[in-house]
């Protein structure tokens, strides 16, 4: 159901994101790894920085997730309607 207001109040798509940072995740990790063997530690402190960020994100995905259909609607559950207040967020 389209109300026009999806721009206001669209929703992330939570466990795409999820498997995305997963793979992310190996990534980063193989890349740390790799350029630590290497012997290129610049690039791995970076690819090893971009780990701790995929984590934070992935942490960040999996509670709001847990959270239920305030974060993760089912289709079942029609979108948010704006607040239209002055000033209303």
């Amino acid at each position: 159901m389209r109300t026009g207001s999806e721009p206001r109040t669209a929703r992330s798509p939570l466990r795409i994101r999820f498997w995305l940072g997963v793979w992310g995740l190996i990534w980063a990790g193989a890349g740390t790894a790799a350029f630590a063997m290497a012997g290129r530690p610049g690039w791995a402190v970076a690819c090893g920085l971009l780990t701790v960020v995929v984590v934070v994100d992935l942490v960040v995905v999996l509670r709001h997730i847990r959270q239920g259909p305030h974060y993760q609607p089912g289709r079942d559950v029609p979108p948010y309607q704006p607040d239209d207040r002055p000033g209303g967020r």
